[in-house]
């Protein structure tokens, strides 16, 4: 269903988005009238009270029309299906801007942060259905026939009927808990014609072809890969993309409560007996029902053999690579097909893509110019005396087709005159049985009333169609506002099983006895009981643990508890240490481990007597007692040989090849290296960093110098037998800053010069980390190598590596070799740096291919980063470097670090996913670990888990500060546990399931092909969201999308994991951008992945200061020509300027009064002496502060070549690659969804 070769439309630009009131920003192309009310999804087009016969506007399913049941808060069901306004020519009604949470309900939906209570709040029942359409419409609709060709035969009816229970009845008033909108506004996803200009078109234009083909599986990353409407499997007809016919027309209503949102037609369509044009040309009778909604497919049948079987056994266990290919080539989902000769071909330019405007009124002629006509197919003149148009009223903005004719688009419920949906099954032409009169004829210009011209006559443009709002279907920002606006208060982390606020919301976290969600998140706060309850869910069982986490200014840190020589109270038996959960037993005199229930004696020094209620009486004193995270003050037993550690040191390895010269990164180091010693890590501010320093510099030898503080001048000592590697000097390599400044600034004063004319282009790699890590041997201590390097090591030595980099192998089963390590040479070196406690992070500024998937094992198994500057240029890449640098060397990090995650009876740490190395199956070795580090822990069930217990879990991290204190900082954390799935659901976190689905996914690939890794993640998506329609959901018609409330957002998020570069690369991404990519995303936290797969869009028209404006959704149509948008993906910062912005802003902005003289390639902003310039400047520096990696500005001007690497981040929209859009697919989950439950 190629939707999106046409962008789906949606809100004007500068149109506030639903549930919340926005600054008016009136399009400058004349658009709509503001304010505007916000959007509640579309209007029906009938009246409540008396539905016509035999009309069900709600299901594209033969109305089922049970009564729904009390529904509740967890669900948001979207019914993707024909309710759409019908069309009339003027422009829409303008209402009052009304504040109104489409996706929630009254009662408030799931609360992310309850009160203070001594248990978890009640949260409500189980599924409430949302319905934004369902508003409350008064005054005459009109109802309005869909013309479709010859009706359909009894029998064919009958057939399709059969086996379906039918409820006659009036609808049953909406579920409690929810109010329908009284206002709501224009469906405005054809308010003007979004077609990109042809200049934009990504993908080439497919060749048309008039018989079906069998897409080859992409062989490179320029191949387009077609998502839906790809070719259908060789050996089926291509069937028109048309309905079949109608159910019999018995007076049955359909509940108002069970619409949600535009449905999502039956995903499948039959296969057409023959091929026939898509829309037949001769009209049905008038009297035709509206939208008549039509049975279910079967979904074993349909345009495509059955996907593969679900993941065996182990919850989203990647098939066996040798498994025959699921369905389609890699990249591509079905749904229905469009004929062969209308496959993607690029729309023609349009007069205005960016026209915002209603479209101007017509009131003869249905409009044929595609700038005006919402793309209606050309039809014949309207009847005479002009069309009536009926007076749109209040609840039901008018203006705008339900639907367009044309190709592409979901498969619209079954029509008269169409090939019926189970095989076999006759076509006939004859009339269906004449329905009962629908009550208002009034009459309406329907596009789908008009002939449609064969698809080859029809301008690629109108060939696409969209069926579903992008308004209608679940907003991230709404969420997101949803959540900030629920936050009001500091979250207290005292009740078990509290979900926190989501991590896009400012919040301040209370430790009362569980860590704060800046240290620990859940994907889960509600775990299942029993192992078979998760396999059943397939809800991932994961914590994101962040145990260096940086503060906010106004949380204070973890306490640091000193037990003297005795050290950290622990459990005789599991070795927990002591925390808020042990019980204290016989007056305060032993413990009992909440872990593993074993009983302890106290020590005579930390015995203290229990009050009333059996706790100890110092409780509040203890940080141990009654804090969530601390760290303990570890004794030599917790220390390497029994002896307390050094303080760490840092070697700075500098690349002087002709490259790193030539390029500026030598002499920016050596310059940047001056001022930045006096930054080294400490633990107080007040006093010097004990860190000591040491130099070398390499090409095809190694240069070590002596900087010890009695020189007069640096002395350097080279190595050219890179085979063996030793350090030359002992004393003298390793010195104090301040001991030696004079001789280590002579010394980089030098090197730049020393190197100059340097005319070796060859490099080493392994020998430049092997001598750092001889030289912390020879110091015993821990340390960092900061190694700047820039081309593939090929000169002959241990580590050498070839140039591999083959593209021909993208998207076939060797992919996987791509990722994996060239040689296993850098894997031992990796143990040996770990086992000393010597972490590397790597600077690259490569000019070409430099097997990153090798270079990176050590920087990745150490708890090491690596930062990439890809042709590296002084004066443009200068800024982000050395902030990058800087950060680098100041972070909080430990060393020699060892992390354990224990875990209560029940349940077990399996799997870890991060920057780290393991030797055995249970501790998390991690030569560094600063503050930007996370690790995603997995759990599994080994036997049952209590209700009145939960499940607890105890992350212990034994590092050495940089002061050389050797510490254990504690995390714990207590989650409840459930026997119904709906506990299950009502308190996920899907933040943390993407984070742990993307690491999952993306260590897949080491061992997977891409397309097996994309499967097994839709199928698992499709698994979780089955399971609760199966057991969660109120009954109600299979043509409902129905989604639990707090994991609405899971398909469009996937679809962002899914279109990554890592997983289905653009033509120009490199194979080392994809595992820079894959290394980076292993060790995110929860915030950087949520807007590295979602990005942050916000518009600039109106800046407050104090407050940001408020974020409109990733998606094309959401830019107003005549705005300004700044777009940050955690890794960049865009400044999207739209072509008709006012004079004005750009003054404010950029100084000049013309968009044609911005610069486009500058990176800063300049600075203007006028609030707008100044409010700017402050957001992007508080930007830049919160991210891990500084975030380099990039001017995008709109029709600019930049803009399509702008383009590449708006996730809602298809990508060039051939990723989905967000409303294809959820079409998509919704078809993989229903085949799972049929």
């Amino acid at each position: 269903m190629n939707v999106n070769q046409h962008t789906p439309v949606a809100a004007p630009y500068g149109q506030p988005h639903p549930g919340y009131g926005q600054p008016n920003f009136s399009p400058l192309d004349g658009g709509y009238p503001a304010p505007y009310a916000p959007y509640n999804g579309p209007a029906s087009a009938y009246q409540p009270g008396a539905p016509p016969q035999g009309y069900s506007p709600f299901s594209s399913f033969p109305s089922k029309a049970v009564a729904a049941p009390p529904a509740s808060d967890l669900s948001s069901p979207l019914d993707l299906g024909p309710v759409r306004a019908p069309p009339t020519s003027g422009a829409p009604p303008v209402s009052s801007p009304q504040t109104y949470n489409q996706y929630s309900h009254s009662q408030g939906g799931v609360q992310n942060g309850p009160p203070l209570m001594t248990q978890a709040p009640p949260r409500p029942a189980v599924s409430q259905q949302y319905a934004p359409g369902a508003g409350n419409v008064s005054g005459p609709h009109p109802s309005y026939p869909q013309h479709y060709g010859p009706p359909a035969a009894m029998q064919q009816v009958t057939n399709q009927m059969s086996g379906m229970q039918m409820n006659s009845g009036p609808p049953t008033p909406a579920g409690p808990g929810y109010a329908p909108p009284h206002s709501s506004q224009p469906p405005t996803s054809t308010a003007f014609s979004a077609a990109p200009p042809a200049s934009y078109s990504h993908a080439p234009p497919h060749v048309s072809s008039s018989t079906p083909v069998q897409s080859p599986p992409p062989c490179g990353p320029a191949a387009s890969q077609q998502y839906y409407g790809g070719p259908p499997p060789a050996g089926q007809q291509p069937f028109p993309s048309s309905p079949a016919p109608p159910p019999p027309t018995s007076q049955h209503s359909f509940p108002p409560s069970s619409y949600s949102g535009p449905m999502l037609p039956p995903s499948q369509a039959p296969p057409a007996s023959q091929p026939q044009p898509p829309y037949t040309s001769a009209p049905p009778p008038v009297s035709q029902p509206a939208f008549m909604p039509g049975p279910p497919l079967p979904s074993s049948q349909g345009s495509f053999s059955p996907r593969g079987p679900p993941p065996s056994s182990q919850p989203g266990s990647f098939p066996p690579p040798s498994a025959p290919p699921t369905s389609l080539p890699s990249g591509q989902y079905p749904t229905s097909m469009p004929p062969p000769q209308q496959q993607q071909q690029p729309p023609p330019p349009q007069p205005s893509p960016y026209h915002s405007g209603p479209p101007p009124p017509t009131s003869q002629v249905p409009p044929t110019s595609m700038a005006q006509s919402n793309h209606l197919p050309p039809g014949p003149p309207g009847p005479p005396g002009g069309l009536h148009h009926p007076q749109p009223h209040p609840g039901m903005p008018g203006g705008f087709p339900p639907q367009q004719n044309g190709a592409f688009g979901q498969v619209r419920g079954p029509q008269p005159g169409y090939a019926g949906p189970y095989p076999g099954q006759p076509n006939y032409g004859a009339p269906a049985p004449a329905p009962a009169p629908a009550p208002h004829p009034q009459k309406r210009l329907d596009p789908d009333a008009i002939p449609s011209p064969q698809a080859s006559d029809m301008p690629a443009v109108q060939k696409s169609r969209h069926r579903i709002d992008p308004d209608a279907i679940p907003s991230p920002i709404q969420v997101i506002e949803d959540d900030k606006a629920k936050t009001t208060e500091p979250f207290s982390t005292g009740v078990r099983g509290q979900v926190p606020p989501l991590v896009t919301t400012d919040f301040q976290a209370k430790d009362q006895g569980n860590a704060s969600p800046r240290f620990v998140r859940c994907t889960a706060y509600n775990m299942p009981c029993t192992a078979d309850m998760a396999k059943q869910s397939q809800v991932p069982l994961a914590a994101v643990i962040k145990p260096l986490a940086t503060l906010p200014p106004d949380e204070s840190p973890p306490y640091l508890v000193d037990h003297g020589e005795e050290g950290p109270i622990r459990c005789n038996r599991c070795k927990a240490y002591m925390c808020p959960y042990m019980q204290f037993i016989e007056g305060g005199r032993r413990f009992q481990c909440s872990f593993c229930n074993c009983v302890t004696e106290v020590p005579p020094h930390y015995f203290q007597h229990l009050d009333h209620t059996g706790k100890r009486v110092d409780c509040y004193d203890r940080p141990e007692l009654s804090l969530g995270s601390y760290e303990f003050l570890a004794t030599k037993d917790y220390c390497k040989n029994n002896k307390l550690p050094q303080p760490p040191a840092f070697i700075f390895l500098i690349d002087v090849s002709y490259n790193a010269v030539k390029s500026g990164m030598v002499s920016i180091v050596c310059q940047e290296l001056k001022t930045l010693l006096d930054c080294l890590p400490r633990e107080n501010p007040e006093s010097d960093s004990l860190v000591r320093v040491g130099f070398v510099t390499y090409n095809k030898v190694l240069h070590f110098y002596n900087v010890k503080s009695s020189l007069a001048q640096p002395q350097m000592l080279v190595v050219s037998d890179v085979s063996d590697m030793f350090v030359p000097l002992l004393d003298g390599f390793l010195v104090n800053v301040n001991e030696s400044r004079q001789v280590i600034e002579s010394l980089l004063d030098q090197i730049p010069e020393m190197f100059a004319d340097t005319r070796e282009t060859e490099t080493v790699f392994a020998p430049v980390i092997q001598a750092g890590l001889e030289a912390l041997k020879a110091a015993d201590c821990a340390g960092k190598l900061f190694v700047f390097h820039t081309s593939l090591p090929i000169a002959e030595a241990p580590g050498k590596l070839k140039n591999r980099e083959d593209k021909k192998l993208i998207g076939t089963d060797k992919e996987k070799t791509l990722f994996q390590p060239q040689v296993s040479f850098y894997n031992s070196l990796a143990k040996d740096c770990v086992a000393q406690g010597c972490c590397v992070d790597l600077f690259l500024f490569p000019n070409q291919y430099v097997d990153l998937a090798t270079l990176g094992v050590v920087p990745v198994s150490t708890g090491g980063s690596i930062y990439k500057y890809t042709y590296f240029q002084a004066q443009l890449d200068k800024e982000r470097f050395l902030n990058d640098l800087r950060r680098d060397v100041q972070k909080l990090v430990g060393f020699d670090a060892v992390m354990r995650v224990r875990t209560s009876t029940g349940i077990r740490a399996t799997d870890f996913y991060g920057s780290f190395f393991m030797s055995n199956t249970t501790d998390v070795e991690l030569a560094g670990l600063d503050c930007d580090k996370a690790v995603t822990v997995e759990f599994k069930h080994d036997d049952k888990l209590s209700e009145e217990t939960g499940a607890l879990m105890q992350c212990a991290v034994l590092y050495t500060s940089c002061s050389g204190q050797r510490r254990l900082r504690v995390h714990n954390m207590s989650v409840n546990c459930c026997s119904q799935l709906a506990d299950l659901y009502r308190n996920c976190e899907t933040d943390t399931i993407i984070n742990f689905f993307s690491k999952y996914a993306f260590r897949g690939l080491l061992n997977n092909p891409t397309k097996a890794v994309r499967e097994t993640m839709v199928n698992q998506c499709a698994q979780i969201l089955a399971c609760y329609r199966k057991n969660c959901a109120s009954p109600s018609s299979a043509g409902q999308l129905i989604l639990p409330e707090c994991m609405k957002l899971l398909p469009v998020y996937l679809n962002c994991v899914l279109k990554s570069d890592v997983l289905l690369p653009g033509a120009d991404v490199s194979l080392d951008d994809r595992a820079y990519l894959r290394q980076l995303i292993s060790c995110m936290d929860v915030a950087e992945t949520h807007v590295f797969f979602y990005p942050r869009l916000l518009p600039l028209m109106k800046l407050e200061s104090g407050s940001l404006p408020l974020a409109v959704r990733d998606s094309e149509e959401r830019l107003s020509k005549g705005g300004v948008y700044l777009l940050e993906t955690g890794l960049q910062l865009f400044l999207w300027v739209g072509a008709s912005v006012q004079q004005e802003l750009l003054l404010n902005i950029f100084g000049t009064p013309s968009f044609s003289q911005i610069d486009g390639s500058m990176t800063t902003l300049p600075v203007l002496d006028n609030p707008f310039s100044q409010r700017l400047r402050e957001m992007v520096d508080s930007f830049r502060a919160q991210r891990s990696r500084y975030m380099m500005l990039m001017v995008v001007k709109q029709e600019d070549r930049n803009e399509l690497i702008f383009r590449h981040f708006l996730m809602e929209d298809k990508s060039a690659g051939g990723g989905a859009s967000y409303v294809d697919f959820l079409c998509h989950m919704h078809k993989e969804i229903r085949q799972l439950l049929s």
